[in-house]
């Protein structure tokens, strides 16, 4: 085909309809990130190691080089500073990082609605689908972000405050700073993989409403109930199919070899949860009245 020929009809949508999908992608991402709520979520998560490595730091036993009280595993940050980022992920999965996704994932839907932006959104080429699975990318970009945060800044704080070496696994191995840096990568990985599941039920709510801080409320206490139920023994049964079950499976990476079970099991329990919510969401967004 010569440059001056016309591209067929057809072929011309697509590209016109991929190109729209990612600059779709992309606005929602500069959105997302340029936002002062998402920006002070992500300051939020980043104070968790920092002031976590400084608690430790004040209340280390110079003498004795351990710390003063506390769980046992803190002792572990005063002898390697690496081991807080290994902390920070630990302290804020539990309720730190499902709070920062719910009201992000929460408010995908809802928050246009409320803003009165939302019908300008499904203006064609876009669709409703795409706008769907948009949001649930930038609801999956912040769990990574977050996630990568907490790590990130657990290791600075750790290098500032504490002496750093190898790093003994839970396995009795010691690994360099590389082979570390690379685990830690994973686990950062685990976890973000650990809240789409979550993203995907914020995302059906976020459907069902036009108010966000009720979609994100439903999100975040969803997700507390999870894992109060995950800790009954009388309700055992159940915790195969809770999307909290897997969370701290994280630390199989610790280990050599690694033991990847938990990943496996992990992936197939939020790949569940995102293909059941997803296809709620779908079947709600797309019969659904938009009037604002």
């Amino acid at each position: 085909m010569s440059p001056a020929e016309p591209v067929p009809a057809p072929q011309a949508d697509g590209l016109r309809r991929r190109g729209t999908g990612l600059s779709l992608l992309r606005s929602e991402v500069i959105v997302l990130f340029g936002r002062v709520r998402t920006i002070a979520l992500l300051g939020a998560l980043a104070l968790i190691p920092v002031l976590l490595a400084i608690a430790v730091r004040v209340t280390t036993d110079d003498a004795s080089g351990g710390s003063s009280g506390g769980p046992a595993f803190l002792g572990d940050i005063t002898r390697n500073g690496l081991f807080v980022s290994l902390t920070a992920l630990t302290v804020a999965i539990p309720l730190f990082l499902p709070l920062t996704v719910g009201v992000v994932a929460g408010d995908t839907i809802a928050g246009e609605a409320g803003l009165g932006t939302l019908r300008y959104l499904l203006v064609s080429p876009v669709g409703r689908v795409r706008l769907l699975l948009v949001k649930f990318a930038g609801a999956a970009l912040f769990c990574l972000a977050g996630t990568l945060v907490l790590v990130v800044f657990g290791a600075i704080a750790g290098a500032a405050l504490f002496p750093v070496g190898p790093v003994t696994l839970l396995s009795g191995q010691t690994i360099g700073y590389g082979d570390y840096a690379l685990r830690m990568l994973m686990m950062a990985l685990y976890v973000t993989l650990s809240l789409l599941g979550l993203s995907a039920v914020g995302l059906f709510i976020s459907t069902l409403t036009s108010v966000p801080v009720g979609a994100m409320a439903a999100t975040i206490v969803l997700s507390t109930v999870a894992q109060i139920v995950d800790a009954l023994p009388q309700l055992d049964f159940l915790d195969p199919w809770l999307f909290t079950h897997y969370w701290l499976g994280f630390a199989d990476l610790l280990r050599d070899p690694v033991s990847w079970a938990n990943f496996a099991d992990n992936a197939l329990l939020q790949g569940g949860y995102i293909l059941v919510f997803g296809a709620l969401a779908f079947g709600r967004f797309t019969t659904k009245d938009i009037l604002s």
